[in-house]
């Protein structure tokens, strides 16, 4: 049996494990997977390659007993640890605000509005009123999901819930909390981003 067929069969034992795992069972029958690894050394090859070869399958059972040993707990803690790691990869945006420098969780912003020369962040929470054109920010946050929808307002597309056509061509759009801003024909191409998939129908806002 050549090398590349023991390979093939320690993927497919792999990926019996994975199988097995991803439906709940802890506990993968080493037998099952001694049977995936099962070499067939009884073929043409002289005898020095079947015994090559059945040393080699032996090895690859053995380096996979300690995988069959993972159960559910450590299964979790695994993946808690990963949504930890994935918090605090979360994209965070920094400001002076007070004298002193903030840090907030772009997903905790709903919209940006335009105020004169400032532009005023807004979460659930107490605006913060920042130095910079709106035309500015919105360039800045395009790649977070934020999307310009007026003159003066950008909206964080993770916080809408709902959109509604209007006669005038227009839309109303309501986000997270209950507050509504008018999407203006401008800028109503920008909807299209608020979701990858539309059904139903191929136009937007009527």
């Amino acid at each position: 049996m050549s090398a590349r067929d023991i390979h093939e069969e320690k993927a497919i034992a792999r990926e019996l494990f994975v199988q097995q795992a991803a439906h709940g069972n802890t506990n993968v029958s080493t037998s099952l997977l001694r049977g995936a690894m099962t070499c067939s050394t009884k073929s043409r090859g002289d005898y020095t390659r079947e015994s090559s070869a059945d040393a080699f399958c032996e090895g690859a059972n053995t380096s996979l007993l300690p995988v069959i040993r993972v159960d559910t707990a450590n299964l979790m803690r695994a993946l808690q640890q990963l949504e930890v790691i994935a918090r605090r990869q979360a994209p965070r945006i920094a400001f002076k605000a007070k004298g002193s420098i903030l840090l907030l969780d772009l997903a905790d912003i709903l919209a940006v509005h335009a105020e004169g020369n400032y532009v005023s962040l807004r979460p659930q929470t107490n605006p913060y009123l920042l130095r910079e054109s709106l035309s500015s920010m919105a360039e800045k946050l395009k790649p977070y999901g934020f999307i310009r929808i007026h003159r003066s307002v950008v909206v964080n597309i993770s916080a809408v819930e709902e959109i509604q056509p209007l006669p005038t061509g227009e839309c109303r759009l309501r986000v997270k909390g209950g507050k509504e801003y008018l999407v203006t024909r401008t800028y109503k191409h920008n909807l299209r981003d608020l979701a990858q998939l539309w059904a139903g129908s191929e136009r937007l806002c009527g």
